[in-house]
């Protein structure tokens, strides 16, 4: 299963016929310039493409009222003066003869990858549509949006396909009120984080696309609507957000925080004040979020600790030079290497073929392996190495990180025998970073220490989960006891990793599964999918060569693309984890900009 990419050229042709300076932002080349920006970075090919069809009268129904959808379909027939006095009847709208079929397709594109979706067609998949949807209503237009696609979406999945849970994610600079009206009395179908109410589900708009609470609310479908409008400022080169003046944080109250974070930069402390005070009002209504310090955030941050000093720096700390000011949108985007995708996404290399190994037909199992010579010199200064199977296994390692270093595979899979699994983590290191990667980010789960010869210059981020305590021996050096619950692992996750490896930005992502790692196979495939995230999806795991043949199975899926299999049953964080946590995040917040928002604690 692949990705799909629906779209029409069709929904090019309604634009603005009037001079309106509210309404002209929404035209045509929204859409045609996302879909050249698709084909240049070379994704359209990898796609499956489907034509978008039009929505009919039956399900533009499931959640329009027929005089609605009919006073719609009489603007075919208008003139341009009708048009406009129609259009003005509604708040930030505008009316052309071809919206109708435009709107049409595109709410029957989200229906079409639906379908494909939930017939097992793609995996996943986006449509490329305009009109917009989120703001409108049972018999109303409004901001651009004529028929609500991901509303026609979402009921429609639960009427053809029986679905009970559905999430609805709406990144928007604006609060999506047309979608929350028509769900709001239906506990099925979650407004953006799916965060509920006294009365329905409310939406919460806010900078970080995370959320807690859906990490124990089993879902069926994610539907997803994203649109933002060109209304960022980039003084010297910076990208800076906008934010509304704060809003009430009552439970029937909504927060919207437009504000987008300058890559490498501290998160913007208006949208923490929001996200906390959203969390503070939802906190009664979710478990998930009931061991957070829902205390307010400062409104003016102090660089300096209580006592008017500037916080204590860790070891380590005086190496992390400051980042660069951000480049605008456009230059990060090229500068991104989407295109060409290599030839092999994922490849496992194992010292002996297992009969009992299921790959996706994608996924290779490495015949090749490095120079004898070349991996004996690499081997010479560990005891460890010596024997043969660890000779050849860490022969057969080398040979798949050179192809990850030289982009002919994205993500692999290598396995070593137990007793040399330090002494080849600490050859992978050192190959990666002398051979071309600049920051490089290693995962170590069990026992597993820190390679004392590693050069402490800033370019190895070192996360042990599995030490005997919490420490932060440096900024770059980090142990944390393994969460004995999987609400302790997702915090452990969210909390503290993700922060530090974002913040970090690394090249290249090794995630080492050592002795006593305790890991089950589907918390070390969440742990992977999250990762992939980083170094363009360069993840090379490490494992023993005794490990469950599904383990290797799971995370090849995995770092090919697949979701990760369910953690299974909730459960609660031990204290112990939250100590440990609270502890860890309360060193490293002084050195680690990204840490410096409130924590997210999974119960």
């Amino acid at each position: 299963m692949g990705t799909a990419l629906v779209y029409h050229e069709d929904m090019t042709a309604t634009r603005l016929l009037w001079d309106d300076p509210e309404c002209e932002i929404e035209r045509p080349e929204r859409l045609t310039a996302a879909l050249d920006r698709l084909r240049q970075r070379g994704l359209e090919q990898r796609c499956l493409r489907l034509s978008a069809r039009e929505a009919s009268k039956e399900e533009l129904g499931l959640v329009h009222s027929p005089e609605y959808v009919s006073l719609v379909r009489k603007t075919q027939v208008l003139g341009e003066e009708e048009l406009q006095a129609l259009s003005g009847q509604f708040d930030a709208i505008y009316f052309h003869p071809s919206t109708f079929h435009c709107a049409r397709l595109a709410a029957g594109a989200g229906l079409q990858l639906v379908d494909a979706v939930l017939t097992g067609a793609v995996q996943n998949g986006l449509a490329l549509v305009r009109p917009p949807g989120h703001h409108s209503q049972r018999a109303a237009a409004n901001g651009f949006c004529v028929f609500n696609n991901v509303a026609i979406a979402a009921a429609h999945a639960k009427q053809k396909h029986g679905l009970h849970r559905i999430l609805i994610v709406d990144w928007d600079v604006h609060h999506g009120q047309g979608i929350q009206y028509l769900f709001e009395d239906d506990p099925s179908s979650g407004c953006s984080l799916g965060c509920p109410a006294r009365s329905g589900w409310e939406t919460l708009t806010t900078w970080l696309p995370s959320c807690t609470c859906c990490s124990h609310w089993p879902l069926s479908l994610t539907l997803s609507w994203c649109w933002s409008q060109q209304d960022l400022t980039q003084p010297s080169g910076t990208l800076r957000g906008k934010c509304r003046p704060r809003q009430s944080a009552s439970p029937t109250s909504h927060i919207c925080c437009r504000c987008w974070p300058a890559a490498g930069s501290a998160p913007c402390w208006s949208a923490l004040e929001s996200i906390q005070s959203a969390r503070a009002a939802q906190a009664p209504y979710w478990k998930s979020l009931q061991l957070q310090d829902v205390t307010p955030v400062p409104t003016s941050p102090s660089t300096h600790s209580p006592e008017g000093r500037p916080p204590p720096l860790l070891p380590g700390g005086p190496m992390c030079k400051a980042a660069a000011p951000a480049p605008a949108p456009s230059s990060l985007l090229d500068q991104l290497c989407l295109c060409p995708a290599p030839s092999v996404r994922t490849t496992v290399a194992l010292t002996a073929p297992d009969i009992t190994l299921v790959l996706p037909p994608d996924v290779i199992q490495q015949e090749g392996s490095a120079l004898r010579e070349e991996t004996e010199a690499w081997a010479r200064p560990h005891e460890s190495l010596a024997r043969e199977e660890a000779l050849t296994a860490l022969g057969k390692l080398l040979y798949l990180l050179d192809g990850m270093l030289d982009g002919q595979v994205n993500s692999g899979i290598a396995a070593t025998p137990a007793s040399a699994a330090a002494a080849t983590l600490d050859v992978a290191i050192q190959r990666g970073l002398s051979h071309g990667a600049q920051r490089l980010l290693c995962v170590a789960l069990g026992q597993l220490d820190r390679p004392p010869d590693l050069a402490h210059d800033g370019r190895t981020l070192w996360l042990n989960i599995g030490g005997k305590e919490a420490a932060a021996l440096s900024m770059f050096h980090v142990a944390t006891p393994l969460p004995v619950m999987t609400g302790g692992f997702l915090s452990c996750i969210l909390g503290l990793v993700l922060p530090l490896a974002y913040g970090f930005q690394p090249d290249l992502v090794l995630v080492a599964l050592g002795p006593g790692h305790g890991l089950q196979g589907p918390h070390a495939a969440l742990l992977a999918a999250m990762l992939r995230g980083l170094a363009g999806g360069r993840v090379l795991a490490l494992l023993e060569e005794d490990s469950t043949p599904q383990l290797a199975g799971i995370l090849a899926r995995v770092l090919r693309g697949e979701a990760p299999p369910s953690l299974g049953p909730s459960s609660v964080a031990s204290p112990e984890d939250v100590q440990a946590l609270m502890y860890l995040r309360g060193q490293l917040e002084p050195q680690w900009k990204m840490l410096q928002c409130r924590p997210h604690l999974v119960v």
